[in-house]
């Protein structure tokens, strides 16, 4: 008899039928409502949002930079009891009194946001460089940039054993699995606190929180998505080379650990959840080559989301981006995308 040892989880995953996948015919509003709890469940956030409740923000600023075009602020805030959340504002010098802003989240980076904001700190990095300067980027297409270090990234890297499995990030996410959290969840929790953190602060008064995007490359893209899920404060959800079903991509190959929601596929596909993003702008861009998140399972699940934007009547609302590259951000595709997002009418009935 032939081993082969992944085939029994293949054989699981082929049986498997989601007990909450979109279907059309069935109450809307109800399985919305039910997967949104069951969102929050699996990847935590309800016990994150429990543990930091009442907990101050605890803002401080470090430190102001003129820079070429724009004003750079580098602040810490607290988004829970221990988690310190270093970040940079990046506010035009154009002299508007608001601007729209854009959360910019790097990937899997040694130099975490500090690609970003276009600052190399390690040799790696040196060749996502001027392309993956998401927040410099943001700031030359008018917006304010908002750029953080997630958890488990750049700053914010495990003190110790960080590069269990060769991956910087799977310390923290099995730590965060045995403690009924997830490494995603935290990340989107620390992003909704930053924008708690524009709303309250002098210091940001040029925010114009009533126009915020969201985007960011791979693992960037992926914290974008859940992002959008989450928060509703987040008008435009731009994802680049994230978006793909589970089945695809984080179940066909190997990920880091900071991919994966314990559970997640008994319950729902990641295009069953575009429903908590719906009725917003939903604007993933894929890449034609990328193997990571091959375009065929993008396409798939994009059949799901168009079924979903149909149901809530905002079909102009939701549009896939394809780039004729692989797993790469592709800055004139990007902004052009975000750009038009913010642009066109924004869809409801």
């Amino acid at each position: 008899m032939k081993v082969n040892g992944d085939y029994c989880h293949d054989l699981l995953i082929a049986k498997t039928k989601q007990k909450l996948a979109y279907r059309t015919g069935e109450n809307y509003a109800e399985w919305k409502k039910t997967i949104r709890e069951k969102f929050y469940e699996l990847t935590g956030l309800n016990k994150i949002k429990k543990n930091a409740e009442g907990h101050p923000l605890n803002i401080d600023i470090e430190k102001e930079e003129k820079k070429e075009g724009y004003t750079q602020i580098r602040f810490t805030f607290e988004s829970e009891p221990g988690a310190v959340v270093p970040c940079y504002l990046l506010v035009p010098d154009t002299g508007k009194e608001k601007y729209p802003v854009v959360i910019t989240l790097q990937g899997h980076y040694e130099g975490g946001m500090y690609g970003s904001i276009g600052e190399i700190r390690v040799e790696s990095d040196k060749e996502y460089q001027p392309r993956g300067a998401f927040a410099v980027q943001a700031v030359r297409n008018g917006y304010i940039a908002l750029a953080l270090e997630q958890r488990a990234m750049g700053e914010r890297k495990s003190t110790e054993k960080m590069r269990a499995n060769g991956q910087m990030c799977s310390f923290s996410a099995l730590r965060a699995f045995q403690l009924g959290r997830t490494l995603i969840g935290e990340r989107v929790w620390d992003i909704s606190r930053a924008i708690d953190c524009l709303a309250v602060y002098e210091k940001f008064e040029k925010c114009d929180l009533s126009k915020i995007a969201v985007t960011g490359n791979s693992g960037g893209g992926t914290a974008s998505f859940y992002a959008g899920c989450f928060d509703e404060r987040i008008g435009v959800v731009a994802p680049s080379c994230a978006f793909c079903s589970y089945k695809a991509s984080i179940l066909d190959m190997a990920h880091c650990a900071c991919n994966y929601i314990p559970h997640a596929y008994e319950w729902f596909e990641m295009q069953d959840l575009s429903c908590l993003i719906a009725p917003r702008k939903f604007v993933p861009i894929a890449g034609k080559e990328d193997h990571i998140f091959p375009y065929y399972g993008v396409e798939e699940g994009w059949a799901t989301v168009k079924k979903i934007y149909q149901e809530e009547n905002v079909e102009g609302n939701c549009r896939l981006v394809e780039t004729p590259k692989g797993h790469f951000w592709c800055e004139e595709i990007v902004w052009q995308a975000i750009n038009e997002a913010f642009e066109s009418e924004t869809v409801l009935h």
